[in-house]
């Protein structure tokens, strides 16, 4: 990110806490950090903000930058930094203080800490800031929203008001973000999911989606071409247990590194199982149930089973953020020699899977963590292995130190929608540690033993959160061939239902899903309706068309197509799925 940008926004999160505090004097500060496209402050408030607050603040806040007021920092003892906090009546200021002279007992000598002096308002803050606030732009930041957030994201704690503000370096970026968040608002998966009866959730299951008909034909859409094109590749599915003893996830790792996200189950005999929260443990098993030969690898197992992840209710959110899920895991075992060869077949297979939906990307490295398994020379081997072949591809990449998986570095995919937001979606790790752990082994061509390498690697990622994101970023108008409704037949009156009966049970045999709209409404409605559910093509039928055995063809972003024979129509919608063309809004 642009540091000077990085400056600004930190300086508008003081800045909105100066505002808050004019505002508020009784306020009580939490912590105010710069984040993705903006900043955001916490607050112990008397009452609870509502939307019109954000308008008066961001005028407090405009009248602030116009005195052109200095960022003053200065060091203070510890001890009095806390004095004056507590005077203040800060106790979250007073609390940070606290953990800070923690930390530096341990690892430096230094006692200090630093203090920002913005006018009337002090704050504890190690910077940096703008020199003062005639360097803050006031026309290109905006104040955002307002949600609930508890101190310091523990639920023990108290709850506190959160303002979120965005800010950029210039008013034409201000106004292009603000232009695209109105644009994902009518995008909002959540939303568009009822809305076209593709999937709904239930507080009886909370972050666990109800996929509708509409919806499981979408799913299995995605499923089927994902299985389809890994069978042509040599992949090999496998289904494996949802419940698993906990000696399966000692041996693992996961046991020590990940049980706090898992769901538990105890029987009466007081054993422990978890519910499977990924795949890797399983697939090794299934390598260590045969003998294996050299000549068996590489062998890619791939696996689609239902997950769970005890994720907090706090952060759940529609599809992207869910407690059941299923990837499209693979799992493969592979010789030293055989790791570049096999990263290259998984790179043409994103490109494959991401060109279809039209959907850019770049990689991400994620190198050895603070808490990881295993030694760092083999750490080392392997990150260096992924960074060389990731600038063989061409694609461009960046590094992000401390990012990998506990048991290996990893490949990321980041993917941009047409919104022009990223999301991180699937991931390619190499694991030279788990192998070792379950003792696999393999005969080489003199019958020695060798532990494999186990390449982990998902594509879409979640296909929950694949959905969602394809959701928005098409805004429900699906390409032909995923669309889970690709024609309605209109007939102009009730006199046609027979011949429009007729043309679904042609397409429906022609493997084109088709609907027939027979209600009473008048034909402008049915168009309308049709329109409001993203059906791709719709096909008008009236004495006209009955008598030429044709259709009045009208797509949903082109409108009328003029009429055709049925047979011609059936040959561009069959060339339109098998191509995968991609045509949306």
């Amino acid at each position: 990110m642009n540091k000077n940008l990085d400056t600004i926004r930190h300086s508008l999160a003081h800045i909105l806490a100066a505002a808050v505090y004019q505002m508020f004097p009784e306020a009580k500060f939490g912590i105010g950090p710069v984040i993705e496209n903006g900043f955001y402050y916490d607050f112990e408030l008397p009452r609870t903000l509502i939307p019109e607050d954000l308008e008066i603040i961001e005028g407090k806040m405009c009248q602030i930058i116009k005195k052109d007021i200095k960022f003053e920092a200065k060091e203070v003892k510890v001890a009095k930094a806390k004095k004056f906090f507590a005077e203040a009546k800060q106790p979250y200021k007073v609390e940070l203080i606290e953990g800070i002279e923690n930390r530096k007992q341990k690892t430096e000598n230094s006692n200090q800490v630093t203090i920002y002096k913005t006018g009337d308002f002090v704050d504890l803050c190690s910077g940096p800031h703008v020199e003062s606030t005639k360097e803050l732009p006031a026309d290109s930041f905006r104040l955002t929203a307002i949600a609930g957030a508890y101190w310091r994201g523990n639920e023990n704690n108290p709850m506190l008001q959160r303002i979120y503000g965005v800010a950029f370096e210039t008013k034409k970026e201000l106004d292009n973000y603000l232009k695209l968040q109105k644009e994902a608002k009518k995008r909002d998966h959540k939303k568009l999911g009822r809305s076209l009866d593709l999937y709904f959730f239930d507080e009886s299951a909370p972050g666990m989606a109800y996929f509708l008909p509409k919806g499981t034909i979408l799913y299995n859409t995605i499923l089927e071409f994902w299985r389809e094109e890994h069978e042509k590749l040599g992949y090999q599915e496998i289904k494996s247990p949802l419940l698993n003893k906990q000696e399966l996830y000692e041996i693992s790792g996961h046991w020590d590194h990940y049980r706090d996200d898992m769901f538990m189950a105890k029987t009466k005999e007081k054993e422990v199982y978890g519910l499977k929260p990924m795949n890797c443990p399983n697939a090794m098993i299934v390598f260590a149930s045969a003998k294996r030969s050299y000549k068996e690898l590489p062998l890619r197992l791939s696996d689609c089973d239902v997950l769970h992840r005890c994720e907090r209710s706090g952060t759940l959110n529609g599809l992207f953020r869910v407690r059941e899920f299923a990837q499209d895991d693979a799992h493969i075992f592979v010789r030293e020699n055989q790791i570049e060869e096999e990263y290259q077949r998984i790179f043409e297979i994103v490109e494959r899977f991401y060109s279809v939906f039209g959907l850019e990307y770049t990689y991400r490295l994620g190198t050895r963590p603070e808490k990881f398994m295993g030694d760092k020379k083999t750490w080392d081997k392997a990150e260096k292995i992924l960074e060389n072949l990731l600038e063989k591809t061409k694609k461009k990449f960046h590094l992000e130190k401390g990012e990998g998986a506990f048991y290996g570095p990893k490949i990321d995919i980041l993917m941009k929608d047409s919104l022009e937001r990223e999301w991180q979606m699937g991931t390619i790790q190499l694991d030279f540690q788990i192998p070792l752990n379950f003792k696999l082994k393999f005969t080489d061509e003199k019958g020695r033993e060798e532990t494999p390498v186990v390449i982990h690697r998902v594509v879409y990622g979640s296909l929950e959160r694949f959905i969602g994101i394809l959701v928005e970023h098409y805004a429900g108008l699906f390409p032909l061939w995923v669309a889970p409704e690709q024609v309605r037949i209109l007939p102009i009156s009730d006199k046609f239902n027979d011949y429009a009966q007729e043309i679904v049970e042609k397409l429906k045999s022609a493997e084109i899903r088709a609907k027939l709209d027979n209600s009473n409404e008048s034909l402008g409605k049915k168009i309308r309706n049709a329109e409001l559910e993203k059906v791709p093509y719709m096909f008008i039928v009236g004495e006209k068309e009955k008598k030429a055995g044709t259709v009045s063809v009208r797509h949903h972003a082109k409108g009328d197509l003029g009429s055709k024979k049925l047979e011609e129509i059936l040959k561009i919608l069959a060339s339109e799925i098998k191509e995968k063309e991609i045509k949306h809004e």
